[in-house]
């Protein structure tokens, strides 16, 4: 590693280049967290070495692989021919690489030519409606965040594994979730060059992925959501074009909201004067229960924006030798940095303050570790994590009949031999 990396830039990036980080990457890693976002994106490769073989994928990952899904199924859980679960585990470092992110999909992924591709932008409360092409997209000014990604049934098992309530739906535990480097326009930009009028309400996100439901996952943000300067048409995961997987050539990202919002293979958006209502704020992407009281005309409250989270970085379950060990996890909030994760390996009774190394950009999830000296025996390790705003995972939630935005503390089982 070189001498002085913080302060020698040169160093910095040969060491950086020697672990296959491109200069572009590299510059985009250091407007957004400086030498310690890139020193985290050389933890681990951006692609897998060619030189060394995959491991044998694990018993739960076999399955049936849809045609058209493009991304090697070994390191995932693999749910169904289109969820896919990462594997907190195989993740050292502040981003995921790609062929470790996650896969949520409601059809097979397209595969998209970016030069016949088009977006339309239209409506009641935009005066000149477009149409704008691949190149149109690139050629406006470019946006880089550093921001995680999650589905909003990530944890839905734990209603049945922690409260003894099964929800319905895929059964992720703690891998429905990514976190990368994204660039691509201000949403904001293509909307304005659309002409959005004051009294714009609701913007509607429609994908070409016509064998979704309504032909098209579509899903609705309020316009200030909308306007946020930071609401992307996104283009490029870590350095790269977007895989095929995750929304080729363009996908919105809608920071802090559930994954559903950032919609993929975007290719149609409407703008409302009037709140719009779709399969996907009235039954799907809704918190039904006797705890959530209906939105308008959901059947109960809309799930928008994600949850305080935390999650150790261990197999489910796992299994360790006694003796100390260093281990790790990650957290992440939709309201601010995480400024405080606690663990706990006697059932709550006593917490202990976890360390946060490393940089936290924003919208990013933060990564900490603690030292844990394991005993023999069938043992379970806690955690929860506070925000800079003082939101605190609770100590129960509410069950909902879709299992969405669990995240109360989870009890990861660990046998110690």
């Amino acid at each position: 590693m070189p001498e002085n990396r913080g302060q020698d830039g040169e160093s910095l990036w040969k060491f950086a280049e020697a672990r296959g980080i491109s200069r572009r990457h590299f510059l985009r890693l250091m407007a957004v967290g400086g030498a310690t976002a890139v020193l985290a994106a050389c933890a681990i490769p951006e692609t897998p070495d060619a030189t060394q073989p995959l491991p044998p994928p694990p018993a739960d990952s076999l399955g049936s692989v849809a045609p058209a899904r493009f991304k090697d199924p070994s390191p995932f859980i693999v749910h169904d021919d289109k969820s896919m679960e990462a594997r907190l585990e195989n993740m050292q470092g502040l981003i995921t690489p790609n062929r470790h992110f996650f896969v949520r999909n409601n059809s097979v992924s397209l595969d998209l030519n970016p030069d016949t591709w088009r977006l339309s932008i239209e409506g009641d409360a935009v005066a000149n409606p477009l149409e704008l092409t691949y190149a149109d997209i690139l050629g406006l000014p470019s946006r880089v965040l550093m921001c995680y990604l999650e589905c909003g049934g990530n944890h839905r098992a734990m209603f049945d594994i922690v409260q003894g309530q099964a929800a319905s739906g895929t059964q992720w535990k703690t891998g429905g979730i990514g976190n990368g480097e994204w660039v691509g326009a201000s949403l904001r930009d293509v909307l304005t060059l659309a002409g959005i009028s004051d009294n714009a309400a609701s913007v509607l996100l429609i994908g070409l992925d016509t064998e979704s439901p309504e032909q098209g996952f579509r899903r609705v943000i309020p316009v200030e959501k909308a306007m946020h300067p930071d609401t992307l048409l996104a283009y490029t995961l870590n350095g790269e074009p977007l895989p095929r997987d995750h929304g080729f050539p363009v996908r919105a990202l809608v920071p802090g909201w559930v994954g559903s919002s950032s919609i993929k293979w975007l290719g149609r958006i409407v703008v409302s004067s009037g709140q719009l209502w779709t399969r996907n704020n009235t039954t799907s992407y809704v918190l039904i229960g006797d705890d959530y009281p209906p939105e308008g005309e959901a059947q109960g409250k809309v799930a928008g924006m994600q949850s305080i989270k935390s999650a150790l970085a261990l197999p489910w379950p796992s299994d360790l030798s006694s003796g100390l060990h260093r281990i790790h996890g990650y957290a992440h909030s939709p309201y601010g940095h995480i400024a405080r994760v606690e663990w706990s390996a006697d059932g709550g009774a006593v917490w202990n303050d976890a360390e946060l190394p490393g940089p936290q950009p924003q919208y990013s999830w933060a990564r900490f570790e603690f030292a844990w000296d394991a005993e023999t025996g069938e043992r379970v390790i806690m955690t929860r994590a506070t925000d800079a705003a003082g939101n605190t995972q609770p100590d129960r939630v509410p069950f909902n009949e879709k299992g969405y935005l669990f995240n109360q503390p989870v009890p990861h089982p660990i046998r110690v031999a």
